[in-house]
């Protein structure tokens, strides 16, 4: 058993006004600091940054890979549980993509991201 540490001249003072030597009970509460290689992953994890980070990319390549006749009426909202969902300004051009481009846009989305990440697209007027 280690010999008991020698508290200093404060702590011994305080212990004796306040009757009580909180010494103990304070190093039991003390948390230990950690450094912020060991946080930053975990802060990564909880705030989702990956996949905010995807959905970032897809909203960048949409424009690239996706006709500018579309991106001009259509850009991805956000992409849920693996739903991309795309704002159409019109009707018109809503069912137009439903119709004839819905199959294309989803195949070069997944063949651009994979098809865990869009695993299907939902088109809305807004």
């Amino acid at each position: 058993m280690p010999p008991p540490k020698k508290s200093s001249a404060r702590a011994r003072i305080l212990a004796q006004w306040r009757g009580v030597d909180l010494g103990p009970l304070e190093k039991a509460r003390a948390v230990a600091a950690k450094s912020a290689g060991e946080l930053l992953p975990q802060v990564l994890v909880d705030l989702k940054l990956d996949t905010r980070r995807s959905d970032a990319e897809i909203v960048k390549v949409w424009n690239a890979l996706i006709d500018p006749a579309v991106t001009a009426h259509a850009q991805p909202a956000n992409l849920h549980k693996g739903t991309l969902f795309v704002n159409v300004d019109s009707s018109v051009w809503l069912s137009e993509i439903v119709r004839y481009r819905r199959k294309e846009i989803l195949d070069r989305l997944q063949n651009s991201f994979g098809k865990t990440t869009v695993q299907k697209i939902s088109f809305r007027i807004g």
